[in-house]
């Protein structure tokens, strides 16, 4: 069974089409980079990919149930989803132990749940896997922002989700801490998740990654395995920029072919 199946999906507001029509399959423990600038549909695409939205057109299958005819708060606690705006939901008074530990049942709040020592070691091991563990007790607001981002997606991780959405996580934070990012994005694409992680930047993507689709003003511009998808033309095509690509160690960088 697909993780992510996508029929002609379209996405429109007030009249203007955001993403689509768009067709694509993810298949279960494939790791995903969708790559494309900013207002290309990223963001929107992930918002299917999460059920927290219904395409305009065509139809969306998240995890075998289609959106629209199944409860979506029943697939929430399946999914795994780091984004801009949940950093901004999550109260800064909870500790990061706290946090992560509402990744159980994707919820915001820890007062409604009562965890064991099970959920506890789960929390200690992807906040080390994150390279957070020595924040366990630290509150969430105090935190910086590349620690932040760090924090949430072992929050998204808990219980290892069958599916993980990362929107820009690295967006904003230095390069220790993308490099964190990086190891952490690995660590979730080797635990069996099936993981679509978006980004700007080839320079992100985990050496697992197994898939790619480049998206470019709402349109698929290239889809597939990853070697085949990020070439220099296709790139060069999704961002508007002649580019040159390299592969080394299992990392991917772009840089311009002009001054």
């Amino acid at each position: 069974m697909d993780s992510l199946f996508f029929d002609r999906a379209t996405v429109s507001v007030g009249g203007s089409t955001l993403l689509g029509p768009i067709s694509w399959s993810v298949g279960a423990g494939e790791c995903w980079v969708l790559l494309g600038p900013n207002g290309s549909g990223k963001t929107t695409l992930l918002s299917l990919a999460g059920a927290r939205r219904q395409p305009s057109a065509g139809r969306v299958a998240v995890l075998g149930e289609f959106l629209g005819e199944t409860p979506i708060r029943e697939l929430w606690p399946r999914i795994g989803h780091v984004s801009h705006r949940l950093a901004e939901d999550i109260s800064p008074s909870l500790t990061v132990e706290e946090v992560v530990l509402t990744g159980r049942s994707a919820s915001l709040v820890t007062w409604l749940e009562e965890y064991g020592q099970d959920d506890l070691s789960e929390a200690d091991r992807v906040l080390q896997e994150s390279g957070c563990r020595g924040l366990a007790r630290q509150r969430f607001g105090e935190c910086s922002l590349g620690e932040r981002q760090r924090v949430l997606v072992a929050r998204a991780r808990f219980g290892v989700p069958e599916l993980l959405l990362l929107d820009e996580p690295a967006a904003g934070i230095d390069l220790p801490g993308r490099e964190a990012l990086v190891a952490a994005t690995q660590a979730a694409c080797e635990d069996g998740s099936t993981v679509v992680l978006a980004t700007h930047h080839l320079e992100e993507i985990p050496p697992a990654a197994t898939h790619s689709l480049l998206l470019s003003r709402g349109s698929v511009v290239a889809s597939g395995v990853i070697e085949e998808v990020l070439t220099p033309a296709a790139l060069s095509s999704c961002f508007d920029i002649e580019l040159s690509v390299t592969q080394a160690g299992g990392r991917w960088s772009a840089r311009s072919t002009r001054p």
